[in-house]
């Protein structure tokens, strides 16, 4: 028998709904200023945290290195972006913004405050002070639990290990990549990066 629909939506589906939409409002935005989503994406972080990796990006974006390598290739070609020597491994590139991406990322501030704004038609702006509070905190709850649980999450909790035994999120090298632990230490979750070179 099929379970009666709820009168109210799921939390967890309702989040991870809002999210698909702006993802795909992101992408028929970047479309319009000739560019990807996922481009407008390395360009904003590599604001944030200039000399990233292609391996770090990949890591954050939640992609696999050779699309975040693909995307790289494009940015430089339009003259956005640089690959750098890493002073301390050989074998990674440093990203960092060239001039032609400043523009660019005006544009993408443009951009996004109009979709916070669409976001946010008809809310008062203690609600939404309320809901920022609340995502903070359910971010901050989410990243405890997994840094509390091993990488497969099927075990029960009972089987859980504690804190002092779960390893890191590790990247999976391709067959015949070495794996690289260096990395420019700003980001998050004690990452394992593979080399960025072959």
């Amino acid at each position: 028998m099929i379970p009666p629909v709820p009168d109210q939506p799921d939390l967890l589906f309702l989040l991870h709904d809002i999210a698909r939409q702006l993802r795909v409002s992101g992408d028929r935005r970047a479309r319009a200023h000739g560019m990807t989503r996922a481009q407008w994406v390395i360009l904003w972080w590599l604001e944030r945290q200039p000399g990233l990796s292609q391996k770090e990006l990949a890591e954050i974006m939640d992609v696999e290195p050779i699309t975040v390598a693909r995307l790289v290739d494009r940015l430089a070609g339009r003259g956005m972006v640089e690959r750098r020597d890493d002073p301390a491994d050989r074998r990674i590139w440093r990203l960092h913004l060239l001039a032609p991406a400043f523009p660019v990322l005006e544009q993408m501030r443009g951009v996004r405050d109009q979709v916070a704004s669409a976001l946010a038609s008809g809310v008062a702006p203690k609600a939404l002070e309320t809901v920022r509070q609340t995502l903070i905190a359910m971010k901050a709850n989410i990243v405890a639990d997994l840094r509390q649980r091993p990488a497969d999450l099927t075990t029960s909790p009972s089987q859980s290990a504690s804190p002092r035994s779960v390893q890191p999120r590790l990247v999976r090298p391709r067959a015949g990549a070495s794996r690289s632990g260096a990395s420019s230490g700003t980001v998050v979750a004690e990452p394992v990066f593979q080399q960025d070179r072959p």
